[in-house]
């Protein structure tokens, strides 16, 4: 069962997706997709209303970046990094893996 269609993923358009009780940013980026921990680890603040741009999102609220790839915090003020999870993509059907 997909959780997301990639079609309805716009390039550079984080969305929030809820599953397993978890809350997860999902960002396109070319033909790829990412899924990380939906909360900045700064602050309580929803990743998905981000900007993201190459493999990078920042927090809307406080301007912290995150590596879409591997959670990493590259800006100050956030130092510790958000979770991340596999994603599969099988034609139209974009799975995030618990």
């Amino acid at each position: 069962m997909s959780d997301i269609s990639l079609a309805t993923l716009a390039d550079g358009k984080p969305v929030r997706l809820e599953k397993n009780g978890e809350t997860i940013c999902v960002a396109r980026v070319g033909a790829e997709v990412f899924a990380i921990g939906d909360v900045c680890s700064h602050s309580d603040a929803s990743l998905s209303e981000g900007d993201v741009s190459e493999f990078k999102i920042e927090c809307w609220l406080h301007g912290a970046e995150f590596d879409l790839r591997t959670g990493e915090a590259l800006t100050p003020p956030a130092v510790a990094p958000v979770k991340t999870y596999p994603v599969t993509i099988d034609g139209d059907s974009v799975t995030v893996e618990m």
